[in-house]
């Protein structure tokens, strides 16, 4: 969370916010320890890394479409390392939109909700809902159990692909997560 003045009634007010609301990268992109990954992870770490360096705008992750992007960019990463989506609706790589995104995952049973003390994984997709109802989401880099954080990678985030450090049991707006195909098994 960072600290930030936001202008209310003509006064500063400080407030906490989480790093992705910020127009800037907030972490360097980490040194990940790719002999602990899967195949599937390093791919998906590669075209995130790739991403990183020399991002794109929305569009290109969105087949030419200006919209919001974020679930777009997701689904682009995963089409990239191959391991494609399936949109439930249309069965397309692209899932523009985060609520079709949970529902894929659900549908995979692969969406492990917030509250379950599960630790994400690189590759693993964030899934956000803010208090106002706004939908985000974006994907793990790299997460440290200790720490309870993550450095995630993701599309539209205050319009650009940035790189930000979650604490992911202090944010409330992260209602899950959604794993890799080659991620362990949900219970029940």
């Amino acid at each position: 969370m960072l600290a930030l003045a936001v202008v209310a009634g003509g006064l500063l007010v400080p407030r906490l916010v989480p790093e992705r609301y910020v127009p800037w990268n907030t972490v360097a992109f980490p040194e990940v320890d790719r002999s602990a990954l899967t195949p599937l992870q390093g791919r998906v770490l590669d075209e995130l890394e790739q991403q990183y360096r020399d991002p794109q705008s929305g569009p290109f992750y969105s087949e030419g479409v200006t919209q919001a992007w974020c679930a777009n960019f997701v689904s682009w990463i995963m089409s990239r390392a191959g391991a494609p989506y399936v949109n439930p609706n249309s069965g397309h790589w692209r899932i523009p939109g985060v609520w079709t995104l949970h529902d894929y995952f659900v549908g995979e049973q692969r969406f492990v909700p917030a509250d379950t003390g599960y630790v994400p994984r690189t590759g693993d997709v964030v899934l956000y809902i803010s208090p106002f109802g706004s939908e985000h989401t974006n994907m793990v880099v790299s997460a440290d159990p200790q720490t309870g954080t993550a450095i995630t990678l993701g599309g539209n985030e205050t319009g650009a692909v940035r790189l930000h450090r979650l604490r992911w049991e202090d944010d409330g707006a992260v209602i899950g997560f959604g794993q890799l195909p080659e991620g362990p098994a949900i219970a029940g």
